[in-house]
């Protein structure tokens, strides 16, 4: 029988397994980046700590979003390769301690966005949960096979998030960078679904490469990569950043374009894998180029 000292560790890895740490650290840095734009030259102090709550807030919405996913999804989990270990799918957490655990984080962060940042952060944070965990994962998800295209504007929120709670306002600004994200989004996740799809149709959720094929989702894949690259440049031409961007977001764009080329051409699960792993560096490299760009002097 084990102690309590090795059932807790255990015990706060399953809980912290529900988070989906991975994605929710992809989130906070977009919504950080967002910050960041807000704030013209430098942030001070009190920017920083504002920007540090804000993350915090965002962090524990986000967290009980996924939580509550791991309880919608826990049968289609369980018949996922790729899903199967979740605590929620093998039945190591029941539906009552993970219920729990989301309304927790989601009070709570909602809490600290309300009364340390301002109101409209919060209502935005929580709108997207609901677009998120109940929108996209328990009416989209199993109902169509653009599910993905239209539930990515919950996953396109954060970079407004971070806006909104050093302005207290969306300006277009927030809104380009919804654009990208919202645009990168299905090449992004139709590229793990095609390697994955033997997964997808074990679970009977209607994903594109389920219900309309491997060649018209490769299609897909390049045709958003092309509309992607203008997006992506919208930041320089609306003079959100300057040359450096430009430059990183030519190149990161056009070798997107370029595996999905690749992919649409001659298919491969490798080249899909491939694909897929290249859509997290792009947006990452993306947005690093923002962090970057913002604290060069103008070019």
């Amino acid at each position: 029988m084990k102690s309590l000292s090795q059932y807790m560790p255990l015990r706060w890895q399953q809980f912290n397994a529900l988070t989906k740490p991975r994605v929710i650290q992809l989130i906070v840095f977009c919504a950080l980046i967002g910050m960041v734009l807000a704030v013209p030259g430098v942030p001070n102090l009190a920017d920083v700590k504002l920007a540090a709550i804000a993350c915090l807030g965002i962090w524990l919405v986000s967290g009980a979003a996924a939580a509550f996913n791991c309880i919608v999804e826990q049968a289609i989990d369980a018949r996922m390769k790729r899903t199967a270990w979740r605590p929620t799918a093998q039945g190591q957490l029941t539906d009552r301690d993970t219920l729990l655990f989301s309304a927790v984080l989601c009070a709570v962060g909602s809490a600290i966005l309300y009364v340390w940042v301002n109101p409209l952060t919060m209502w935005l944070t929580f709108a997207t949960f609901v677009g998120y965990a109940v929108i996209y994962t328990v009416i989209l998800k199993p109902l169509t096979p653009q599910n993905i295209v239209i539930g990515g504007a919950s996953g396109a929120m954060p970079p407004v998030l971070g806006w909104a709670a050093m302005t207290g306002d969306v300006g277009p600004e927030a809104l380009i960078l919804f654009l990208i994200i919202f645009l990168w989004t299905p090449p992004h996740f139709w590229a793990l679904a095609l390697y994955r799809v033997e997964d997808y149709r074990k679970s009977g959720l209607p994903m594109l490469p389920v219900t309309h094929g491997n060649e018209f989702t490769r299609l897909q894949i390049l045709l958003y990569t092309i509309v992607l690259l203008p997006a992506c440049l919208m930041p320089f031409i609306y003079r959100m950043s300057g040359w450096f961007y430009l430059v990183c977001a030519v190149v990161l764009s056009l070798m997107f374009c370029w595996y999905g080329w690749a992919l649409w051409r001659q298919y491969s699960d490798e080249l899909a894998r491939k694909t897929f792993k290249f859509s997290l560096v792009h947006l990452s490299l993306l947005f690093a180029a923002f962090l970057i760009d913002h604290y060069l002097p103008s070019m």
